[in-house]
């Protein structure tokens, strides 16, 4: 958001105490200290328990809650293993965090999805911090309460995925070298380089190489434009690789000595071959993150084209923009692409927009809630309709608890937005922000909680439950030729795959006698077990019902079945 004009500092320090005034008359001195340390805990405590809230569900969390389990269950913290199978894709800081997480507060969904949820607060506390330091206080307390209502921010803290920890040591990386840079003395601007080279080491951890190519191609880009090379003095050249090192080369030192194809795979198969090739069948047009940058930027969505206007006089403000434009380039250009892979991008558009409504004004930014409420209103449209939407595969049930969430939300967004109007036209633009950054963050609360009905189509939460009076702690549970990545999590043990492959093919070759290979051995096998259970299609179900093999079933729902061995 930006206002038509810049005001003069005068006119702005005016405002600014006329805002402040009321308040004074009003309440009493001592309590206008605590009011946003209060806010501040409401937050972080509405933060934190919107994780325990839904399901897991299919397939990244379930993919990384299980490996996190497969870790605390094992003692082995060096080689991952993903339903009792190799598992090389991704490097183990996830992994390790959510193992402590299951160590501490129990193997619930709280504790699988707190590593997201500490890696949201950081990337939000970090974005105000910095703000504070480079523009001043009102310019931070702006930049929390627009980081930490950014929709894709938002969502990608409460689903568990590897890019908000990845998002968040990008962002100490971003965050460190512009504090670096605004440095008053050698030895300040020396240590936020070494923390920027922690950060760096944080996101290898977090998800392999792409922690050093944002950050390089960045400074690199974005000496180019400047056409200064002054950065590359301060970057700590010698001190600075040995922090990385010392962070990241135990663990690949480790898992290499253990498991000699480590490198190969992980290295070239996972870096190289998915950017280049659709191997992992995640391919998208060329504009596949526009809409979910516009979606990801709510409410703060109609500022998007001013934020690109720096000049490259203006380190902070150029290196924020030559950041966000090359994580959206780098992804659009890779073959393979998923929603949350942009996230990084978006810690800077809050930093952009940060200083941008420190000097907007009040009328400009009334227009900006336009957009966002406008949007809100449409998802009203669908609760009439929620019916049409269901199908074969989706119950009305699910989808109808999904539009009453979408209903709710929406009504509590329209709310805080006519709040936040009458707000500005008081000229009080601080409380404004706060007022709808609050109504969006509990709007997308709602909406995530509703989603839950519906997510479980996609969860082995219920199915746990189904199959316990049967499941013994030896009894084989097989999944036969489909496979839910939340069922080892929801059953505490792996399961034998039957005719899958799938990102368990590294694994099965590897391995050969943890799975079975085709139907006709997964028969004998089920004939020759005393008591079983598996997990399938109701497709595969009918085929194997034909086939005359004997099954009662225990759990079924659209899209699963899950029997026992009677």
């Amino acid at each position: 958001m930006v206002g038509d004009g810049a005001s003069s500092l005068s006119s702005q320090l005016a405002r600014i105490l006329k805002t402040l005034a009321p308040i004074a008359q009003t309440r009493p001195r001592g309590t206008a200290r605590f009011v946003e340390p209060l806010a501040l805990g409401l937050f972080v405590f509405a933060w934190l328990g919107a994780l325990a809230t839904r399901a897991l569900i299919s397939a990244d969390e379930g993919r990384y809650a299980s490996l996190s389990l497969a870790m605390l269950q094992t003692g082995d913290w060096i080689t991952p293993r993903l339903n009792g199978l190799l598992y090389f894709e991704k490097p183990p800081l996830q992994y390790w965090a959510g193992a402590v997480g299951m160590a501490l507060f129990g193997v619930n969904e709280f504790a699988a999805r707190l590593w997201p949820g500490l890696s949201g607060l950081a990337i939000v506390f970090l974005v105000a911090f910095t703000a504070r330091r480079l523009w001043g206080a009102r310019a931070g307390l702006h930049a929390l309460l627009i980081a930490g209502s950014m929709t894709w921010i938002v969502l990608n803290s409460h689903f568990l995925s590897l890019d908000a920890g990845l998002a968040a040591a990008l962002t100490l990386v971003l965050c460190a070298v512009l504090l670096a840079e605004h440095a008053a003395t050698d030895v300040s601007r020396r240590r936020w380089m070494l923390a920027a080279w922690a950060g760096m080491a944080l996101a290898v951890l977090s998800k392999g190489l792409v922690g050093i190519v944002i950050p390089g191609a960045t400074l690199v880009v974005h000496s180019l434009w400047r056409r200064d090379l002054t950065l590359w003095r301060h970057l700590e050249w010698l001190r600075g690789p040995a922090v990385l090192l010392l962070i990241t080369a135990p663990w690949f030192v480790s898992v290499s000595a253990r498991n000699p194809d480590f490198a190969w795979f992980f290295f070239v198969h996972e870096h190289f071959q998915r950017y280049l090739s659709t191997v992992h069948r995640r391919e998208g047009a060329w504009w596949y993150f526009v809409p979910i940058l516009l979606i990801g930027m709510m409410p703060w969505t109609s500022a998007l084209p001013w934020v690109w206007r720096a000049r490259r006089t203006d380190f902070a403000a150029s290196l924020l923009v030559v950041w966000a434009l090359f994580v959206f380039v780098f992804f659009s250009a890779s073959s393979s692409k998923l929603p949350s892979y942009i996230l990084p991008m978006f810690p800077a558009l809050a930093l952009l927009l940060a200083r941008l409504t420190d000097r907007a004004s009040a009328s400009a930014m009334q227009r900006h809630l336009w957009l966002p409420a406008l949007v809100w209103a449409a998802a009203l449209i669908v609760l009439p309709f929620a019916d049409r939407l269901a199908g074969k595969d989706t119950p009305v049930d699910a989808v109808n608890a999904l539009a009453r969430g979408l209903a709710l939300g929406a009504a509590l967004f329209l709310f805080g937005a006519i709040v936040g109007w009458f707000l500005l036209r008081r000229d009080k633009i601080t409380p404004a922000l706060a007022v709808v950054a609050a109504a969006h963050l509990a709007a997308t609360f709602v909406v995530l909680g509703s989603h839950d009905r519906y997510g479980r189509l996609k969860s082995s939460h219920d199915i746990a439950p189904a199959l316990a009076p049967f499941v013994a702690s030896a009894l084989p549970v097989f999944a036969v030729r489909d496979y839910d990545q939340t069922l080892p999590f929801y059953l505490r043990r792996p399961v034998i795959l039957v005719d899958y492959r799938d990102e368990f093919a590294f694994g099965e070759e590897h391995e050969p006698g943890r799975w079975i290979p085709s139907i006709d051995a997964f028969t004998a096998r089920w004939q020759s077990e005393a008591q079983a259970a598996a997990y399938m299609a109701p497709s595969t179900f009918e085929t194997l019902r034909r086939n005359g093999l004997t099954m009662r079933v225990v759990f079924e729902d659209p899209r699963r079945v899950v029997v026992v061995k009677p």
